[in-house]
């Protein structure tokens, strides 16, 4: 399969930097059956962020606004996917690049034979970034 990109919604939390906040925060979505496409959490300011991509953003806020998850707005990132090989995001970013898009910040694993990444730009980047990556 080739390289795919596509726009996704997340939305960010900040819950307190100590042994499990982070299942206190999800474990209420899983319950709620939300399924999330990722997840993405770093300490902040001596507590931690929690970027929340949702498969589905209305049961999603449904679920977040009933467990009374104070969720930042709804931002735009986008998630990449392929079949692994060297270079596979660096062919990414370099396109990005080449369009004078700053890429904020990424992160990518392999899974098996294929990888899978989330990518940030900057939100008046996102519509070129799209072009770019030819996201839907």
């Amino acid at each position: 399969m080739a390289d795919r990109a596509r726009k996704v919604d997340y939305f960010k939390t900040i819950i307190p930097n100590r042994p499990g906040q982070g299942a206190k925060a999800c474990g209420p979505l899983k319950d709620a059956g939300v399924n999330l496409l990722a997840l993405h959490a770093f300490p902040a300011g001596g507590r931690a962020q929690v970027d929340l991509i949702p498969e589905r953003r209305g049961d999603f806020q449904r679920a977040a606004r009933k467990m009374g998850l104070k969720l930042g707005p709804r931002k735009t990132a986008f998630l990449i996917e392929g079949d692994d090989r060297p270079g596979a995001v660096a062919g990414i970013l370099k396109k990005l690049g080449a369009a004078k898009i700053n890429v904020v910040a990424v992160s990518a694993a392999r899974t098996g034979k294929r990888y899978s990444g989330l990518l940030w730009v900057r939100p008046r980047d996102v519509a070129k970034a799209a072009r770019v990556l030819k996201a839907r």
